[in-house]
C-alpha cells in the first residue's frame, strides 16, 4: 500500500520548490494539504510513496511530474459572482465610465481557476449591455489567465456540473446563459464565450505580452504569496493597466504596506483600488 507521510526533510524540500516555482508559500504545517493534493498522483505515476513523488519532482527532467503536482497545488475551488459586491461595482461604477469607449474595454481575471470569474464578468457585461443598448461600441474583452494547464482547459471547454453551477449562480442566469451540454452537465453559451479567452501565465512571470487593461481582478490569490512576492505581483498589474484603471481584490486582501501608487475607493459595499497616474 503506498506511503502517504511526508517527513519533515522532503516536506521542506517541497515547500522550497513551491515558493520558486510560482510563489505559493506553504507554511510549517500544512503537510495535510500537500498529502491530500498530491496523494492522487501516486497511483497515476506509479509511486510507492509520497516522499518519492516529492523527490521526483524535484528533478528538473520530470516536467510531466512537475506539470501535474503544480496543478494539483494551485487548483482552487470557486464560486461564481463570488463575494457578488465586486460584479456589482462593475455594472453600477466602473462599466458605465467605459460604456461609450471607442476602443475595446479588456478586463483581465488573474487567476481564472475553473472558469467561474472570468464567465461572471462577461456575464456581467451582458447584462449591463441588455440595459443600456449601445454600450461598449468596440466591444469588451475578458481574459482569464492561469498556471494551471488543466485549470485553462476545464475553462475553454466551458461545461459544468449540477454541483459546480449551484455555487452562487442563480437559476435566472442558469437560464439565460447556459444550455445543454455532454454527459448531463450545461455549458456556458456560446455568445458569452465568444467574449472570453484563456491563456497560461504563471504570475511570477513577465506580463509584458498581456497588453494593457482597464479593470483587473486578482482576488483570493495573494494570500498564498510572500509579502515580497505580492509587492512584485502589484507592481506588475499596475504597469499593465491603463491611467485611471481598476484593480479588485479579494475580500480578505489588501494593498497596504504593498504599493502606494493606487487610490482606495470605498463604495457601499465593498472597496475597489484606482491606479494613480
Amino acid at each position: 500500500m503506498p506511503e502517504k507521510q511526508l517527513d519533515e526533510r522532503s516536506y521542506n524540500q517541497f515547500r522550497a520548490f513551491l515558493e520558486q516555482q510560482c510563489g505559493i508559500v506553504l507554511g510549517e504545517s500544512k503537510q495535510y494539504l500537500v498529502k491530500s493534493r498530491l496523494a492522487p498522483l501516486m497511483a497515476k505515476f506509479g509511486l510507492s510513496s509520497l516522499s518519492e513523488l516529492v523527490t521526483r519532482t524535484l528533478a528538473p527532467t520530470e516536467r510531466q511530474l512537475r506539470a501535474a503536482v503544480i496543478d494539483a497545488m494551485t487548483t482552487n475551488e470557486t464560486l461564481w459572482f463570488r463575494d457578488d459586491y465586486p460584479f456589482k461595482l462593475l455594472k453600477d461604477k466602473l462599466l458605465p465610465e467605459f460604456a461609450d469607449r471607442r476602443t475595446p474595454v479588456k478586463i483581465w481575471s488573474a487567476a481564472s481557476s475553473s472558469g467561474q470569474e472570468p464567465y461572471s464578468i462577461a456575464m456581467s457585461v451582458l447584462e449591463y449591455q441588455q440595459k443600456n443598448p449601445g454600450a461598449f461600441p468596440r466591444g469588451v474583452q475578458v481574459i482569464g489567465t492561469d498556471i494551471s494547464s488543466t485549470m485553462l482547459e476545464h475553462c475553454k471547454y466551458g461545461h459544468y456540473d449540477n454541483l459546480a453551477l449551484a455555487r452562487g449562480l442563480s437559476a435566472e442566469r442558469k437560464k439565460q446563459f447556459f444550455e445543454a451540454g455532454d454527459n448531463g452537465m450545461l455549458k456556458v453559451k456560446d455568445h458569452v464565450k465568444k467574449m472570453v479567452s484563456f491563456r497560461p501565465l504563471n504570475l511570477l512571470n513577465s506580463y509584458s505580452l498581456m497588453g494593457r487593461f482597464d479593470i483587473v481582478f486578482c482576488r483570493n490569490v495573494l494570500i498564498y504569496f510572500s509579502p515580497e512576492i505580492k509587492a512584485q505581483i502589484i507592481s506588475q498589474i499596475h504597469g499593465v493597466l491603463n491611467n485611471d484603471g481598476y484593480l479588485f481584490l479579494g475580500a480578505s486582501e489588501s494593498l497596504s504596506g504593498l504599493n502606494q501608487n493606487f487610490s482606495m475607493l470605498r463604495c457601499n459595499p465593498g472597496i475597489v483600488y484606482q491606479k494613480q497616474q
